[in-house]
């Protein structure tokens, strides 16, 4: 056995220290964190405190009208005029320290009127040979134009204040200085109207900034107007092809269970049946339509989309109906997007409806369908007599009132087709479109 076997307890007291000096050396590190953090915290309090009469200069200044600043800037230049000068000079430097900064009240107003007797004001007070604190509002006047007006009168008023500040710097400076302050000038001018065209350009972009908005604000509220008519356009169309179609084929399945009731009591019950199952049928689709299925079940998945595919269920329904139903379908229909297999399926649906209602007894109908790789057309014929036409009616067929063919003619010129819809040369009807799968026209769905 080693000594470190026989001593258990010495690795323990090896390692004792060492933990004591990681607990050290995490307290002070922690120690260190939370004096930084202290110190972060005491400087953002000392600048919070420091910015608290800035905020509140800042408040008291946007609650002053704009007048009220013009006003205390002549009133202050007067007060300078009161307090430095002469009692001989007092009047005219009063007299015009007043006509150079009383203007300035009016300046957002009219500002190249102000401009002008400010710039009259000035010119006295050259000929007077006066000099004033006040001809600081050459440069106020100066700006107030850059920002009011347009290139042309900054121009103009640019250069009258340096053909004021060229005479002036020719008339008082000492010594021969002349560069210095009419240099000196010149920038204070410069930067006064550069101030002002910024100021103008500014406020000319934010008014576009809002224009514009207003403008998508409109043209957003008329999209979702547009939206909203179309919405309940296809809604009306939907229910017109739902309600109308189903309800029909259960009058006639009705009138047929009635006759049948008591000679073939089996047909009255295959009836009766099949006027049950129209009428789940119908109401699966006006759920479908009215978008009320629950998210958790997908509606393509529960109730697919009627398509080519379930055009002989409908003719076998029309049949049980009534009215006899051919079927051809010429050509493949995978590749045909499911939104204009719906059209092509309503189409033939209201063809269909109407002649079940409009026609006597012993009517056949037949359903062409052609589909080729960019078109799909649609041919609908029926053997029953032609609807009775005014006596006055001439060359205009008329087609008896409804939301029918006119909701036919939507769904068609939606995929850029024409709907043909008017009696055959002998007897029958015929229904005729032909849909353009590349139509940019958006599809009812």
């Amino acid at each position: 056995m080693t000594e470190a076997a026989a001593e258990p307890g010495h690795a323990h007291r090896n390692q004792a220290p060492v933990r004591v000096r990681v607990r050290a050396r995490w307290a002070r590190t922690a120690a260190r964190l939370t004096g930084y953090a202290d110190l972060a915290c005491a400087r953002a309090a000392r600048a919070a405190r420091a910015a608290r009469p800035l905020r509140a200069a800042a408040r008291w200044r946007s609650r002053l009208p704009p007048t009220a600043w013009d006003a205390l800037l002549a009133t202050l230049l007067l007060l300078n005029v009161a307090t430095t000068r002469a009692p001989h000079e007092l009047p005219v430097a009063t007299a015009l320290t007043a006509a150079l900064t009383l203007p300035l009240l009016w300046r957002r107003r009219a500002p190249r009127t102000v401009f002008a007797a400010v710039a009259a004001a000035a010119l006295v007070q050259w000929l007077a040979g006066v000099q004033l604190p006040a001809d600081v509002a050459l440069l106020v006047a100066l700006y107030t134009v850059a920002a009011n007006s347009g290139r042309r009168g900054t121009l103009v008023a640019g250069a009258a204040v340096e053909a004021g500040a060229l005479l002036a710097c020719l008339r008082w400076s000492t010594d021969g200085a002349f560069l210095t302050p009419f240099v000196a000038v010149t920038a204070l001018a410069v930067a006064a109207a550069v101030l002002g065209v910024n100021v103008r350009t500014t406020r000319a972009y934010l008014a576009a900034l809002e224009e514009r908005a207003a403008r998508l604000e409109h043209e957003q509220e008329q999209q979702a107007r547009l939206a909203a008519a179309e919405e309940r356009a296809r809604i009306t169309r939907e229910m017109h092809d739902i309600v109308t179609h189903n309800l029909s084929v259960m009058v006639a399945l009705t009138d047929a269970a009635v006759y049948a009731q008591h000679r073939s009591p089996d047909k009255a019950t295959t009836a009766m049946l099949q006027i049950s199952e129209t009428g789940r049928q119908a109401l699966t689709d006006m759920r479908r339509s009215l978008g009320v299925l629950r998210t958790d079940e997908p509606d393509a998945r529960r109730h697919p989309l009627p398509g080519i595919a379930q055009l002989a269920a409908l003719a076998d329904q029309m049949g049980a109906a009534g009215l006899p139903t051919g079927l051809d379908v010429h050509g493949g229909h995978a590749h045909i997007p499911a939104t204009a297999q719906l059209t092509v399926y309503r189409l033939v649906q209201e063809a269909l409806t109407n002649t079940l209602k409009h026609t006597p007894a012993g009517t056949r109908a037949t359903v062409r369908i052609h589909c080729a790789a960019a078109t799909v057309t649609v041919d609908v014929t029926d053997t029953g007599p032609h609807p009775p036409q005014p006596a006055t009616a001439t060359a205009a067929v008329v087609v008896p009132p409804g939301h029918g063919i006119p909701g036919m003619r939507e769904r068609s010129a939606a995929y850029g087709g024409t709907l043909h819809a008017g009696p055959l040369p002998d007897d029958g009807w015929r229904v005729h479109t032909r849909l353009h799968l590349d139509s940019a026209g958006a599809p009812p769905a």
